[in-house]
């Protein structure tokens, strides 16, 4: 059954040529090598910022409002264990167990860059990894080029770790799970490096913010262990499958035109929080049409509006005034930020449904629109943004279960802001 399941997700690569890869001596090389396509002679993997066309021929949207039915494969290893007593194929989110085909060899550690903070529970870390567990150790080349671990204490780590480049070697066949050592920002970006299936994620809080950072470091040892194990319960955090579309205009530049097919420029993102459509830097408030399954909804005139998904509900979306959202419910979130009428709030949305959004004709400016705050870009008349719910979540460890770890979140965040509140005043009545 796993050679049915690997020939059926697997994508074949037209490129003849190897990008780069650095190997530690720890890897034999047995591995899938890394694959990609060539762009300006140079061979750079599947990013963010490209098309994927089989993918979308093989997962068709239906007419269904209750979304596409979710990858349970993460990785090349992973998979959801199956429960004999769920109804009709709809599991029990509460009984969402992390299972293995075959025991996980390597493992991506993702990191904050330039945090004197995280050098010692990283250090322990990959010793703990590649001494005891005898896994290999993937992480991105900026990381090791850090100047604040280029010392001596990490050059025996050094010689056990395989790096690779963000947007150029493609690691989706060589990782089987990630850990995350940081706040909320390294699960993002974790999302972002998968494009497709992602491996089981267990992030540490070692940040400011916790919403998605369940474990703590003091016991990282048991509780890496029980992952390695197979023992531990996982929630799907959806996606939202976003394609910017941009008319081909004759200023294009020559790596615009290069992507340019049957003039228009594609690119497609997999997005874990949110997508925002703003105004930019101009003074005049954003005019954009949203439509529903084709349908013209309304008109947002505001500063601009969110679409995100359940997990996303806990960040930008929340601030803007929206409900939080557990992220088992199958839906999508639209929150209008600062809108210039009285009778439009944030409404949730079925995950089934295609969201489009243009600039409307009576726009004054441009509008801008950012995906989990990178790839920030502007959107002229004529170009459009459609969001559905991708077929590939972010299989996130649990510390407890999902309902536990989420209610805990919040409670932790609360005491955060209350804290910060605290010290705020504090410093005021000091300086008064």
């Amino acid at each position: 059954m796993e050679d049915s399941v690997e020939s059926k997700w697997t994508l074949k690569s037209d490129a003849k040529l190897e990008p780069f890869l650095y190997c530690c001596s720890a890897c034999d090389c047995s591995e899938e090598p890394f694959r990609g396509k060539v762009f300006r002679n140079r061979t750079k993997a599947r990013s963010m910022s490209m098309p994927s066309a089989p993918s979308s021929a093989k997962f068709r949207r239906t007419q269904s409002l209750h979304g596409p039915s979710p990858v349970t494969t993460f990785g090349p290893k992973a998979c959801m264990l199956k429960n004999p007593k769920a109804v009709m194929h709809i599991q029990d989110p509460a009984s969402q167990r992390l299972t293995w085909n075959k025991p996980p060899k390597s493992v991506l550690i993702i990191k904050k860059i330039r945090d004197t903070s995280l050098l010692q529970p990283f250090k322990e870390l990959c010793i703990f990894l590649t001494q005891q567990k005898n896994m290999i150790v993937y992480m991105e080349r900026k990381v090791i080029e850090d100047p604040a671990i280029a010392n001596e204490s990490f050059v025996s780590i050094k010689k056990n770790i395989c790096t690779f480049r963000e947007d150029y070697d493609d690691i989706s066949n060589c990782v089987d799970f990630i850990i995350c050592l940081g706040g909320d920002g390294t699960l993002l970006y974790a999302s972002s490096l998968f494009q497709e299936s992602v491996p089981p994620v267990m992030a540490f809080h070692l940040g400011s913010l916790g919403f998605l950072t369940p474990f703590n470091f003091d016991t990282f040892q048991s509780q890496v262990t029980q992952v390695i194990e197979g023992n531990a319960a996982i929630i799907l955090r959806s996606r939202l499958e976003v394609k910017v579309v941009k008319e081909y205009r004759e200023n294009g530049s020559v790596e615009e035109m290069s992507l340019v097919t049957n003039g228009n420029k594609t690119m497609q993102y997999q997005v874990l929080n949110e997508v925002v459509v703003d105004r930019g830097p101009s003074s005049y408030l954003s005019n954009v049409d949203l439509f529903l399954d084709g349908h013209l909804i309304t008109t947002v005139q505001g500063d601009g509006v969110i679409v995100s998904t359940p997990t996303g509900s806990t960040a930008y979306a929340v601030a803007a005034g929206a409900t939080m959202i557990h992220p088992n419910v199958p839906a999508i979130m639209i929150t209008p930020i600062c809108p210039h009428s009285l009778s439009f709030r944030p409404i949730v949305v079925p995950a089934g449904v295609e969201l489009k959004i243009m600039l409307s004709r009576d726009a004054r400016n441009t509008a801008w629109v950012s995906l989990d705050g990178r790839k920030r870009q502007e959107i002229a008349y004529g170009d459009s943004i459609t969001i559905t719910t991708s077929c590939f979540p972010v299989p996130s460890i649990c510390f407890r279960d999902p309902v536990n770890d989420w209610f805990e979140s919040l409670a932790q965040c609360l005491h955060w802001n209350v804290r910060k509140k605290q010290d705020h005043l504090s410093s005021e009545e000091e300086e008064f």
